[in-house]
């Protein structure tokens, strides 16, 4: 049959996910070929919408990032800021907020003008102790608390403390950029209750100077009522009053031009301190001085001995700290504090000096209208201690007594009692103006050094009976050694008692043993005598001990074997070897009692009491045969050594006597003179008779 005729047949429908008739659906793979490409013009228009989004919304970000008002600053860096400007002393160089037109930096110097003064210029510290959160305001304004630390050392040991309060403020942002943090400015933020017109006051209080007492409260330097005599220039007749002074008090012309010039050159206003004189002091006469045109005496008090003589060099001085005590003191002593300058003065300066008070007020201001006056902070003063020391006011008076002839020479006195240790006087002469040789003054002890050199000897087995020749010269490597003038000729030849040679104080004897006993051995002897060592146990003031090599050789070695060559000794050294002898062990002498640890140091050195023994034995020839018989009447005698010590070119000599009497052991000791028996001699026969 043929094919109808007619229109053609709809095409079919579109197969579901829009594919042509007969395909798979879209991303459905053609088995056996690739899979057709779908069409993507609705993809693209949603990722351009997403990115228009998206930049919009950046956009927008940026345009309020851009808008936004800058953060608040740290108040703690501001507050750093605030505390280092108040160190400073320039609180201005900080933001402040005022309710005055007062400078800031004036009133500061007003308030602290006292305080700076008593602990320096760069003594006080300012601190950030906390800072308080901020809180924001309206406007990108926020406010803070900021606690800081004050600190004034007032004291070597102690600090005035305190906290005080300053309110911070931001004001918010200037022209878009952040702003600063500003302080309320009042005088509460210097000090607590610190109020306008008002200032800090500062006031030390000095201590009480304690006395210098003996051992049983005997007071030797105390409090004494002086008159300090000087020069004003404030008044009439200064120009002439020095010339007129220095005639009533008997200066030289040399003094008398030196105060007039110091005069001449001082201020309009000054007064010239010249002399300080007790009050009735009979060697000036006061009352003439006070009748000058010119001349005032201010009344004071001030740390003196019983005389103006009295041991001087010993306890010494009291006076102005000078700028080296005041730099070493780290801040315990102030320019123009009182202090002990020598002595024992100056050795126990802490406990006599005591602790100075301190009281800071708050007072109006000058030309201010304050408060009233109120206490802010204060320290207790704490007055001086006494410090006993061992002297004996008569054995000290007597040993002075005996030695007020030499005027022109150096000389000293050194009394021990040997069961203790304890000094009983340590006189210096008038020639020694003021320095006490009786402690410090080192010089050769000649033939009182033989006491050491005869306990060498025992040591390496000599007795008081064996013989030794006494000849008039020995040689020792070219250097000749003699007696002194006068040795008795009975008492020389080629086989003399050890006895004999010490008690006549033979040279050449000792000499021809300086190739037995070594320079070694010569020191440790001494050392057992408490001579040439430093002593354990603390003496009290400055003192010396002498020295004694330990190396020498030839003609030097042979020279100490007397007591010359290098070898040294102060008159407290040698009373220490006395005393040594008499208490049979070494003895370490002591000014001012020792305590604690230093009451129980061992003995220095290791003296027997058989060594003491035999050495006192031989000592008590000295008295009864020997160089010491001036002696022989003094009740108690136990024994003596002379000593006689050529210096410079040999023509002059220091002169020495040792004794033993009782329980007493004393040093006599002259400059310069003739013989240990004839110079010194005497000295001691008057100290040890008036006792």
């Amino acid at each position: 049959m043929p094919p109808a005729v007619g229109p053609p047949p709809p095409p079919p429908a579109p197969a579901p996910g829009g594919g042509a008739p007969g395909t798979p659906p879209l991303g459905v793979p053609v088995s056996g070929g690739e899979p057709p490409v779908p069409p993507r013009k609705n993809g693209r228009r949603a990722l351009i919408i997403t990115l228009v989004v998206v930049l919009l919304l950046a956009a927008g970000a940026g345009a309020w990032y851009l808008l936004r008002p800058p953060p608040v600053p740290d108040p703690e860096s501001a507050a750093e800021d605030l505390a280092a400007a108040l160190q400073a002393g320039t609180p201005a160089d900080f933001p402040l907020t005022m309710e005055t037109s007062a400078s800031p930096d004036e009133q500061y110097a007003a308030v602290f003008e006292q305080m700076v003064r008593a602990v320096g210029e760069d003594a006080g510290t300012v601190a950030v102790k906390s800072v308080t959160p901020f809180e924001e305001g309206d406007g990108g304004t926020a406010t803070a608390t900021a606690t800081l630390a004050w600190t004034w050392p007032v004291a070597a040991d102690e600090a005035w403390e305190y906290e005080t309060v300053a309110e911070l403020t931001y004001p918010g942002p200037e022209d878009g950029e952040a702003g600063a943090w500003e302080a309320a400015w009042n005088l509460g933020v210097l000090a607590p209750g610190l109020e306008a017109g008002e200032r800090l006051v500062v006031e030390r209080t000095e201590p009480v100077r304690g006395d210098i007492v003996t051992t049983s409260g005997e007071t030797l330097v105390g409090l004494t009522p002086v008159h300090r005599v000087g020069i004003d220039k404030t008044r009439p007749g200064w120009d002439s009053a020095a010339a007129r002074l220095g005639d009533v008090l008997g200066f030289d012309q040399a003094t008398t031009d030196d105060i007039a010039a110091q005069v001449e050159s001082a201020g309009e206003k000054a007064f010239i301190n010249v002399i300080t004189i007790r009050d009735n002091d009979p060697e000036y006469d006061f009352e003439a001085a006070m009748a000058i045109d010119g001349v005032v005496g201010i009344p004071d008090e001030i740390p003196l001995a019983r005389d103006r003589d009295f041991a001087r060099g010993l306890l010494g001085t009291v006076g102005e700290a000078t700028e080296e005590i005041v730099k070493e003191s780290e801040g315990t002593i102030k320019a123009g504090d009182m202090v002990g300058l020598s002595g024992v003065q100056a050795a126990y300066d802490e406990q006599l000096r005591g602790v100075p008070g301190l009281a800071v007020t708050i007072e109006p201001a000058e030309g201010g209208e304050g408060g009233q006056s109120r206490e802010a902070f204060t320290i207790e003063k704490q007055d001086g201690e006494p410090v006993a020391v061992s002297l004996d006011p008569a054995t000290q008076l007597r040993a002075q007594e005996a030695l007020a002839g030499f005027g022109d020479l150096a000389s000293a006195i050194v009394a021990i009692k040997p069961s203790t240790g304890e000094v009983l006087a340590a006189a210096s002469g008038p020639g020694s103006e003021g320095y006490s040789t009786a402690t410090v003054g080192q010089y050769p002890p000649g033939s009182t050094f033989k006491i050491a050199t005869s306990l060498a000897m025992l040591r390496a087995g000599t007795t008081p009976d064996s013989t030794l020749p006494c000849t008039e010269t020995i040689n020792v490597e070219g250097r000749q050694f003699q007696n002194v003038p006068g040795y008795p000729q009975s008492a020389m030849g080629d086989a003399v008692p050890f006895r004999t040679v010490f008690a006549n104080s033979c040279n050449t004897a000792f000499i021809s043993q300086h190739q037995d006993i070594s320079q070694q051995q010569l020191h440790d002897a001494a050392a057992a005598l408490g001579l040439g060592i430093e002593h354990e146990v603390p003496f009290g003031a400055a003192a010396g001990f002498g020295d004694v090599p330990t190396e020498a050789s030839g003609t030097e070695h042979a020279a100490s074997m007397i007591g010359q060559g290098q070898v040294l000794a102060t008159p407290l050294a040698m009373a220490t070897v006395a005393a040594s002898v008499s208490a049979g062990h070494t003895v370490s002498p002591w000014l001012v009692e020792p305590t604690g640890k230093d009451a129980e140091a061992a003995p220095a050195g290791d003296l027997t009491e058989d060594e003491a023994a035999t050495l006192r034995d031989l000592m008590g020839g000295v008295v009864e045969e020997g160089s010491a018989t001036i002696l022989q009447d003094v009740s108690g005698i136990v024994g003596a050594k002379t000593g006689t010590a050529q210096f410079g070119d040999g023509s002059k000599a220091h002169v020495w006597m040792l004794a033993i009497a009782d329980d007493l052991a004393a040093v006599v000791f002259i400059e310069e003179g003739e013989l240990g028996s004839t110079t010194a001699g005497p000295v001691m026969h008057e100290f040890l008779k008036g006792s």
